[in-house]
């Protein structure tokens, strides 16, 4: 079985202002971006990070066989309990998604 970490040349998460998070996932081509896309469905996204379905975005960027995807941070940056100032942890519930 093929997992989303095992075939993404890139998988990170980042902050993308105070309250969201963006995942990148570049892929080697257009057919891997299109089975990574048909994987990551809002709903699956969503129970994976815990967040509500209809706050995850998802941006294809077919040119350079990327799809990010933007979430919501469970606390602002910075805040107190916030376990990741950066948003750098946040892509490892990905990791095993399978293709």
């Amino acid at each position: 079985m093929t997992r989303l970490g095992d075939i993404a040349l890139v998988l990170r998460s980042k902050n993308a202002g105070p309250t969201l998070l963006t995942l990148d996932l570049i892929f080697p081509d257009t057919a891997t971006l299109a089975r990574a896309e048909a994987a990551l469905t809002p709903e699956r996204v969503a129970a994976l990070c815990g967040v509500d379905p209809a706050q995850v975005r998802l941006i294809s960027v077919p040119g350079a066989h990327a799809l990010k995807i933007v979430l919501p941070r469970a606390r602002p940056a910075g805040s107190p309990f916030d376990r990741d100032v950066y948003g750098a942890q946040q892509h490892a519930p990905l990791l095993s998604v399978p293709l």
